[in-house]
């Protein structure tokens, strides 16, 4: 079962601009990676396939950089003749430093060639076998779990699918659509899992498949950890990491371990390249451009909320009416929030940063900031009518904002509001949940849509 994926929209502008580059897909093990480059190459007139961790594969790339001889006794060996538009995929591309080289001169010396290139646990070997692309010569992209409206298209559910493209949803819809985020939050995007429960609609069936996947992320340590010390620290982050999520963490003794706080970063760093966690570092600053401050504790987000669910053991709250954003101290909405903003985009890789200030007695964290047309937004995520917007108060009164973002478990509306202090006024816009990725969407349609908002 091939799902149909956003990014797709992407690889699609990818090919049909001029002067077009290699382009090499990122992104964690098992999220669909060769699956979706392969789907792709069927747009091609011919799609030629390389696996590099076979050696009779890896035999076409040499010391001699012409990619004109290699391509020649590629298309020989595979018996291709290849016509139109031509893919070369080259998956697993780590296994040659030759290959990775030679992407500069297909781009110089091939200009008419299509070649993408992705591999596993790839940022993480391009550390350890001090493997780089060349700068100017690649473009990136970056496939994550599933999205929201990639599980409902893959389940088949069109008519919640069309109401989900409306701006704005329609009311009557918001429940059923709310109830079918917070499945899908048990879920998870993870293609495998997703594919699992939309045949068999029990979630005990997907736990084997999330069992497997925190297997072979342990197994993949072994891979890339420099000694067995190394490989120790990594195998305990990996089952630690999913019940720190949405936490200020600290290196020192991360998981309730008795590491020290420069081993812990380096692992957590190394989880990091392997693309299960991001570290979301928080900004001090009040205006454009924000830098993260990396000195201050970060956030952590893990790879998938399904994964986190099962390795929290937190999969039996999905069937109690507890609201999303209450599950979980209000960190599996967090977590999804995160994930969902994540794969907004196909051609970066920025964890949503968030605000804090930290001064005695007065101390505040926003959960994200996001920037709009040179514009930022602050977005909280809270739990009902009376989650407290202390936070969010805080930043608008010292930055003079005038629109914020709320996502919850309510309804849609926008309203004129003004901060405790009475300094500032300023519209904030309440989403739900499940609208999280379609956030700057609403904020682009928001002058077209805000009649239409305001009866909401």
């Amino acid at each position: 079962m091939a799902f149909r994926r956003n990014i797709f929209n992407s690889l699609d502008e990818w090919k049909n601009k001029d002067g077009h580059k290699p382009l090499v897909m990122r992104g964690a093990r098992q999220v669909g990676k060769t699956t979706v480059i392969k789907e792709f190459g069927k747009t091609f007139d011919t799609f030629i396939s390389l696996n590099l961790e076979k050696s009779g594969d890896r035999v076409f790339f040499t010391d001699d950089m012409d990619p004109k001889l290699a391509f020649q006794k590629i298309c020989l060996e595979k018996k291709v003749e290849p016509k139109g538009k031509t893919l070369l995929f080259l998956d697993e591309i780590q296994n040659s430093p030759q290959a990775v080289a030679l992407l500069r001169y297909f781009y110089e010396e091939m200009p008419d060639l299509y070649v993408i290139s992705a591999g596993s646990l790839l940022e993480v070997m391009m550390k350890k076998s001090k493997i780089s692309f060349p700068v100017g010569r690649v473009e990136y992209i970056y496939l994550f779990p599933m999205t929201f409206r990639e599980f409902l298209e893959a389940a088949s559910e069109k008519q919640a699918l069309a109401i989900y493209d409306e701006i704005p949803v329609q009311e009557w819809a918001i429940p059923s659509l709310a109830k079918l985020f917070k499945t899908y939050t048990l879920v998870g995007g993870m293609p495998e899992a997703v594919k699992t429960f939309i045949e068999s609609k029990d979630i005990t069936k997907v736990s084997a498949v999330y069992r497997n996947l925190f297997t072979s992320y342990i197994d993949d340590v072994g891979k890339y950890a420099s000694n067995k010390s190394e490989e120790e620290i990594l195998r305990l982050f990996i089952e630690a990491a999913p019940k720190e999520i949405g936490k200020r963490i600290t290196f020192e003794r991360f998981g309730n371990t008795s590491y020290r706080s420069r081993d812990a970063a380096a692992a957590l760093r190394d989880l990091q390249r392997a693309m299960l966690i991001y570290l979301r570092y928080p900004t001090t600053d009040l205006r454009l451009p924000f830098q993260t401050d990396t000195k201050r504790k970060p956030k952590l987000q893990f790879l998938d909320a399904g994964l986190v669910n099962f390795s929290a053991g937190i999969q039996g709250t999905y069937l109690t009416d507890t609201p999303l954003d209450a599950m979980y101290d209000g960190m599996m909405a967090e977590q999804i929030v995160g994930q969902e903003l994540l794969a907004a985009s196909a051609f970066e890789m920025k964890p949503p940063l968030f605000w804090v200030r930290e001064e005695p007695r007065s101390n505040a964290e926003l959960d994200f900031i996001l920037v709009e047309n040179s514009k930022t937004i602050p977005v909280e995520v809270k739990s009902g009518k009376s989650g407290s917007l202390r936070s969010l108060h805080s930043y608008i009164d010292m930055t003079k904002t005038d629109l914020a973002v709320r996502l919850w478990s309510g309804g849609i509306s926008a309203e004129q509001a003004v901060t405790p202090l009475g300094r500032t006024p300023y519209t904030l816009i309440s989403l739900p949940l499940f609208l999280a990725g379609r956030v700057t969407e609403y904020l682009r349609g928001l002058e077209k849509a805000k009649g239409k908002l305001e009866q909401a």
